[in-house]
């Protein structure tokens, strides 16, 4: 059974135009899994087909209806889902296709974004960027609990400043989720930890940093090297600066570390 995405424009919001369609599909014996309005004027149908034949005939016959405009059909991508669970689109930047955009008050799509990401297997490089205490630790946490995923930091603020310079028994699983704060890694001079990080970035598993910008500086990695860049913002006008972080003499003092 095939999957679908179908998207249309209102063009003309009269009554039983949702219904019209529904029976349409239903003629055609396609199954409607999910249906949300996903825009101003705009639904967002998931559709399940037994065979491909009944979906190009619902395509032929969807175009000629004047009442909406057929603006997405298309196997479902991960924001399509995520857009008919949520009635929004996740904001993805138009230069950097992989740079998507959340503020604070869209920490539950974040979370369910993240968290398919994390439910993937093999090699995937996520960065993070945002101010302190915006949520960008606590969306990577409360990610991997609904991923049902294991997760280690090797680096972080949480609560103390904490590096880890080895991993024990399962921890080296490639099933878990490893975070780190690209502040703390990049200021320690342990050289332990840093080889740990090493091993840790070459292994087929998923990798959170925080801060990627400063964790690639004088480092042998670049930005182009992560899959995903995701950016938390208090509100869509707050400015991502780490002027404020880099000048913190605290991340430059290896005695306020915690070590692991």
């Amino acid at each position: 059974m095939s999957e679908w995405y179908f998207e249309y424009e209102i063009q003309v919001n009269r009554p039983g135009l949702l219904g019209d369609i529904a029976s349409l599909l239903g003629m055609l014996k396609v199954n409607i899994v999910t249906i949300n309005g996903v825009d101003e004027g705009r639904r967002g149908l998931l559709l399940k087909a037994e065979n491909a034949e009944s979906i190009k005939r619902f395509q032929s016959v969807v175009k000629t209806i004047d009442d909406i405009r057929v603006t997405k059909f298309r196997v479902p991508k991960l924001r399509d889902r995520l857009a008919v669970r949520h009635g929004q689109y996740i904001e993805r930047d138009a230069d950097e296709k992989n740079t998507f955009r959340f503020v604070r008050d869209e920490l539950g799509i974040l979370v369910d974004f993240m968290a398919e990401l994390f439910k993937t297997e093999g090699h995937k490089l996520i960065g993070i960027r945002g101010m302190p205490r915006v949520g960008k630790t606590e969306s990577v946490v409360a990610a991997s609990v609904c991923a049902n995923k294991k997760w280690i930091f090797l680096s972080s603020t949480m609560i103390k400043q904490t590096i880890r310079k080895q991993l024990i028994g399962d921890e080296f699983n490639t099933n878990n989720i490893f975070i780190l704060d690209g502040v703390v890694t990049r200021r320690t001079t342990d050289e332990q930890h840093l080889q740990l990080v090493r091993e840790v970035m070459k292994m087929p598993c998923v990798k959170v940093v925080e801060h990627p910008d400063i964790f690639v500086k004088h480092s042998e990695y670049t930005i182009d090297d992560f899959d995903y860049i995701i950016e938390l913002r208090h509100h869509p006008d707050e400015e991502i600066v780490y002027d404020a972080l880099e000048r913190n003499d605290a991340f430059l003092n290896n005695d306020d570390f915690f070590s692991l």
